[in-house]
C-alpha cells in the first residue's frame, strides 16, 4: 500500500490558525465593557453577539459589533486568500466562525456566528453574500425575528453560493449553515413554542 497524500498543508494549518484567533475576538463584549453597557454574557441571552449588544439599547455599539463581527469573517477570507491560495481562504472562513462560536478566552462559550457567517460568506462571493444578507434583513425586518431570519438565510445560502460562486464554496455555505442550526437549537424550541423573543425585545 502507498502512503497516503497529505491532505493538511501547512497553509492549511495557518489559515486555521489566523482564521480560529481573529475570529474569537468578542467585539460585542469588549465593546458593551469599555463604554460601560453592562456585562453581556449577563444581559439577555448572554450572547456576545449584536442582537444581545442591542438589548442594552445601545444601538450604535449594536450595529458596531454586528461590523466588527462580519468584518473578521471577511479579513479572514480575504487575509488568507491572499497569502495562500483559494482553500486556505475557505478553511480560514470556516475557522472564523468557530472561533466566534468557541473562543478559548470565554471558555469556549461564544456566540451563534451569524454576522461572522455573512461576513465570511460575502469575501468568499460577493454576490452570494449579499443575497444572503438581503436575505436575513428582509426577514428581520418583516417578521422581527433574528434567529427566524439567521436561519432561513443559512438555509438557502449554500443553493445562493452555488449558483453564484461555485461548489467549493457551496460547500463551505452548507458547513456553516449545518454549524449556524445547531447553535441555534434552543432558538428552534423557543420559535416552535412562540417564546422567542423579537428584536429588540429582552429576553424575560
Amino acid at each position: 500500500m502507498g502512503t497516503l497524500p497529505v491532505i493538511v498543508t501547512h497553509e492549511w494549518q495557518m489559515a486555521a490558525l489566523f482564521g480560529y484567533l481573529l475570529g474569537s475576538i468578542p467585539f460585542g463584549l469588549l465593546l458593551t465593557k469599555f463604554f460601560q453597557a453592562g456585562d453581556l454574557r449577563s444581559i439577555g441571552s448572554g450572547n456576545i453577539g449584536a442582537t444581545n449588544v442591542l438589548r442594552t439599547g445601545r444601538k450604535g455599539l449594536a450595529a458596531a459589533t454586528l461590523l466588527l463581527d462580519g468584518g473578521k469573517g471577511a479579513v479572514a477570507v480575504l487575509l488568507a486568500g491572499y497569502w495562500y491560495a483559494s482553500d486556505a481562504a475557505i478553511v480560514a472562513g470556516m475557522m472564523a466562525v468557530i472561533g466566534h462560536n468557541f473562543p478559548m478566552w470565554l471558555r469556549f462559550q461564544g456566540g451563534k456566528g451569524v454576522a461572522t457567517t455573512l461576513g465570511v460568506l460575502l469575501a468568499m462571493s460577493w454576490p452570494a453574500g449579499l443575497v444572503t444578507c438581503a436575505t436575513w434583513l428582509l426577514v428581520a425586518v418583516t417578521l422581527r425575528y433574528s434567529s427566524l431570519a439567521a436561519l432561513i438565510a443559512f438555509a438557502a445560502s449554500p443553493f445562493y453560493m452555488y449558483f453564484l460562486g461555485d461548489e467549493h464554496r457551496a460547500v463551505l455555505a452548507a458547513l456553516l449553515c449545518g454549524l449556524g442550526f445547531i447553535r441555534h437549537q434552543e432558538n428552534i424550541v423557543r420559535l416552535r413554542n412562540g417564546e422567542e423573543p423579537k428584536i429588540g425585545q429582552k429576553k424575560e
